[in-house]
C-alpha cells in the first residue's frame, strides 16, 4: 500500500505528536512550515523526537509555492483556535486542490459560527476536488461518544456536557481568549460582555464573519447535525473562573493574583425544534495544583445515562485522532465536510 505523503503547518506542541504519529503509522512528512524564525531549518523528525528524516522546518510565508511542488495528499494544520485565522491556509488547500484536516476548534462545525467562510471554502474545495475538515478530541469526546451513547437511549430530553482542560497546554493564543490572567472587570469588559447580546445581533456577527465561539458552540451545531436536530436557537455566556491563590502560568509569563481570572467556563445553550435541548460547557483555565482535566457527559431521558472520564490525556487524544482520521478525510466527499458526515474514528491497528 502506498504511504500518504503529509504536510505539516504549524510546528508547535501539538506538531511533536502529529508528526511522530505519522511516521510511526506508517506516512511519509513530506514538508513542515512554521512562522518562528527559529525553527527554520530544524529537521521535522528530530523537532518530533524521533530520528532525522530529511525534511526541514520551512518558513511559512513560502508554503503555496511549496506544496504546488510537495503535492502531498494532506494537510495537517495545528495552529489557531478561530476558524477566520486558518482562512490563508485552508484556501490555499483547497485553491490547490490539496486535503486538509486541522486542529481549530472552530473548524469542528463552522457552519453555526461562520457560515461566509464555511461556505467559501466549501466551494472552492468541490470545485478543485479535496476535501477540508476539523477534528481533534472533540471529535471523540465530545462528538462520536455522545452520539454512540444515544444510540442506546429510548428518550432523549435534554444531554448535558461539561469538559475542562489547561490553557497552559495549548500556547499563548488561547490562553488569552480565554481570559486568563486578566482581572475580573477586564474580563467583564474583554470576554464576558460581547455574549450580552440579543440574538438578532448575535446573527448579524455571526453573518459579518466577527462572532468568537466558545468550542461548545460548535460541538453543539455538530451534535445537532448528527442527531438529526434542527436548532431554533442557542445562546453562549462566559464566566470568569478563579483560584484561591495566586498561580504561575508559564504560557503568559505571569503570576495570576488569588481572586483574577485563571480561565472561562463557556455555557452554551440550544434549544432544537424536537424538543431536546443540548447544555454544555467547556472550562479552560490555568489549572491549580489540585486540578486535572475531566469529561463528563449525561444523557437524560428513559434511560439516564452518565459518563465520566478523569485526567483524559487531552493532547495526545487530538494528536491521535487527527493522524486516524486521514483516511476518512481523502475519502470523503469533496468540500468542506465537518466529521459528522464521516465515519467515526477508528482505530488504525498498523499503517494508515
Amino acid at each position: 500500500m502506498a504511504k500518504y505523503k503529509v504536510v505539516q503547518y504549524g510546528c508547535g506542541k501539538m506538531a511533536k505528536y502529529t508528526i511522530r504519529y505519522v511516521l510511526e503509522k506508517g506516512s511519509k512528512i513530506v514538508g513542515a512550515f512554521d512562522i518562528d524564525q527559529s525553527k527554520f531549518g530544524t529537521d521535522a523528525g528530530e523537532f518530533a523526537g524521533v530520528k532525522k528524516i530529511g525534511v526541514k522546518i520551512e518558513d511559512a510565508k513560502f508554503v503555496r509555492d511549496r506544496l504546488q511542488k510537495i503535492k502531498p495528499d494532506i494537510v495537517i494544520v495545528t495552529t489557531m483556535s478561530l476558524f477566520k485565522d486558518l482562512e490563508d491556509i485552508l484556501l490555499i488547500c483547497a485553491e490547490l486542490g490539496i486535503n486538509a484536516i486541522t486542529t481549530c476548534e472552530e473548524a469542528f462545525f463552522a457552519y453555526n459560527s461562520h457560515p461566509t467562510l464555511s461556505k467559501k471554502i466549501d466551494e472552492l474545495a468541490k470545485k478543485n476536488k479535496c476535501t477540508i475538515t476539523g477534528s481533534g478530541y472533540q471529535d471523540v469526546f465530545w462528538g462520536n461518544l455522545i452520539t454512540t451513547l444515544a444510540g442506546a437511549t429510548h428518550t432523549i430530553t435534554k444531554i448535558k456536557g461539561s469538559t475542562s482542560y489547561n490553557v497552559e497546554d495549548y500556547g499563548i493564543a488561547l490562553a488569552r481568549a480565554h481570559g486568563a490572567g486578566l482581572t475580573l472587570e477586564q474580563f467583564e469588559k474583554e470576554i464576558a460582555s460581547a455574549d450580552k447580546i440579543s440574538d438578532k445581533a448575535r446573527e448579524k456577527i455571526i453573518k459579518a464573519g466577527d462572532y468568537s465561539p466558545s468550542y461548545m458552540w460548535n460541538t453543539n451545531g455538530w451534535l445537532a447535525s448528527q442527531l438529526g436536530l434542527t436548532v431554533v436557537s442557542q445562546t453562549q455566556k462566559c464566566v470568569p473562573q478563579t483560584y484561591k491563590k495566586a498561580l504561575n502560568s508559564s504560557t503568559l509569563n505571569m503570576k495570576i493574583p488569588a481572586g483574577n481570572a485563571t480561565g472561562m467556563s463557556a455555557v452554551v445553550t440550544t434549544k432544537t425544534k424536537e424538543g431536546i435541548i443540548l447544555e454544555t460547557q467547556c472550562i479552560g483555565k490555568v489549572y491549580g495544583p489540585d486540578e486535572f482535566d475531566s469529561n463528563q457527559w449525561t444523557i437524560e431521558g428513559e434511560p439516564n445515562t452518565t459518563v465520566i472520564i478523569n485526567r483524559p490525556s487531552t493532547v495526545e487524544l487530538t494528536c491521535a485522532t487527527i493522524v486516524n482520521r486521514i483516511p476518512d478525510v481523502i475519502n470523503a466527499p469533496y468540500g468542506y465536510i465537518t466529521t459528522d458526515k464521516m465515519p467515526r474514528a477508528k482505530y488504525k491497528l498498523k499503517e494508515l
